[in-house]
């Protein structure tokens, strides 16, 4: 196994274990903003994260998301990690809640590690060897139709500013879709469509940490994944459109034809 990939694995998998170790517990729930959160295991879990990476590559740079945040990339090697992705589900025991560790180098997704800490799956990729489920190879749907398709979307927490034309667009989209659905965890979204679970997704407000690594996992499974202008500067834009990629370009057309052109540009 990539070396890499194995101790971003290591990683991941003790972030999990302690997740699990709050489920028992009375959790520290605290809000870092207007629908928010942050509990004491997103901190507890970012820190057992932390010290295996840094532990392993101690001249290697950080981007997290609880105590390490920062929203510039520079060339160096990269390590970008979302503790606990979905961390309002798990503040209120809905299980699906994700571990995130991605590494990046020269502004390149190289390593992707999401682990969706109640089923236990591993989804994991290397950039130019593919995409894996716990170990498994896997590929987006072949879905071209999208009166077939299934789809994930989410909804911002923190900057309702697109609510209306963002729910005009839901609305196409219900009307000619199979169906869409939100599980409230964007590294879930994506891996599901990585591994053709979901045809497409789409979203916005949001933040490096929560698609740094899912997003490679899609590419390295065939899909295409793009910002609202259907450019690859996705990463701190804060908008993203992804699937195989025909539902891509469908969804990427109904955004283009229903979000003003100034709304979707790149989050400054």
């Amino acid at each position: 196994m990539n070396k890499d990939l194995e101790i971003a694995l290591q990683a991941a998998r003790e972030g999990v274990k302690t997740v699990k170790s709050f489920k028992s517990k009375s959790l520290n729930v605290q809000q870092k903003g207007f629908h928010d959160l942050v509990t004491d295991a997103d901190l507890a879990t970012e820190k057992t994260i932390l010290s295996i990476l840094r532990n392993q590559f101690p001249k290697d740079e950080v981007l997290a998301e609880e105590t390490e945040n920062h929203d510039q990339l520079s060339d160096s090697r990269t390590w970008i990690i979302d503790p606990i992705d979905g961390t309002t589900n798990f503040a209120h025991d809905f299980p699906v809640y994700c571990v995130s560790v991605a590494m990046w180098e020269n502004r390149q997704p190289k390593i992707a590690v999401v682990i969706e800490v109640n089923r236990n799956e591993e989804f994991t990729a290397v950039a130019g060897e593919g995409a894996w489920l716990n170990g498994d190879p896997i590929s987006v749907s072949n879905k071209t139709d999208a009166k077939n398709a299934f789809v994930a979307t989410g909804f911002p927490y923190n900057d309702l500013s697109l609510v209306d034309p963002y729910l005009s667009l839901f609305k196409i989209l219900m009307e000619e879709l199979q169906g869409i659905r939100r599980p409230g965890a964007a590294s879930f979204d994506l891996c599901c469509v990585a591994c053709g679970r979901f045809d497409g997704f789409y979203e916005y407000s949001l933040h490096a940490w929560d698609v740094a690594a899912a997003a490679l996992i899609i590419k390295e499974a065939g899909g295409t994944v793009t910002n609202w202008m259907g450019e690859d500067d996705w990463l701190f834009g804060q908008r993203m459109v992804a699937g195989n990629p025909d539902i891509h370009a469908h969804l990427l057309n109904r955004i283009k034809e229903h979000i003003p052109e100034k709304s979707r540009e790149n989050a400054q």
